[in-house]
């Protein structure tokens, strides 16, 4: 992210705790020079994305990661967007364009594999608080209701 213009990461992703590294960038895609160093370096194969302004710099992302030939996960519950409008197109291109839109419920238990990962409870007790409501069913749903609304003509789903 563009820390001059956008601040600092929240506090609460403890980035300097975890040896995160963080590239100043004013490009929207965070395929920067040195991240896709990285990538090829780790013989990365795959990739889980997140973040805000899904339209935007996720989106952008997303695409040139999957020009790149990755396997692209896109956690829809951990992204946002000014407007739902632009976050629902903006995953749906996404989809369309060959990432796979997951859930960070999904992704965590991926990533642990099996209830036998050493930290399954402290993983459990994270998935079980009630997440906040992201608003994506209600904007999905909308169509739906709407061409099931429509008695007496065709249902467009």
């Amino acid at each position: 992210m563009f820390l001059a213009g956008l601040g600092n990461t929240v506090a609460e992703l403890a980035i300097a705790k975890h040896n995160v590294p963080v590239f100043d960038k004013t490009k929207f895609s965070m395929c920067l020079p040195p991240i896709q160093e990285i990538i090829k370096d780790k013989e990365i194969k795959s990739v889980v994305l997140c973040g805000i302004e899904a339209h935007v710099c996720v989106q952008q992302t997303a695409l040139d990661l999957l020009e790149s030939g990755l396997e692209v996960h896109v956690v829809v519950d951990a992204c946002s967007s000014r407007s739902m409008t632009d976050r629902m197109y903006a995953l749906e291109r996404m989809r369309d364009s060959g990432a796979f839109l997951t859930t960070s419920e999904s992704v965590i238990l991926g990533l642990a594999g099996g209830s036998s990962h050493p930290m399954f409870k402290q993983l459990q007790k994270l998935i079980w608080e009630s997440a906040p409501d992201t608003g994506l069913l209600a904007a999905r749903q909308k169509p739906l209701l709407a061409a099931l609304g429509d008695v007496g003509k065709e249902a467009k789903l």
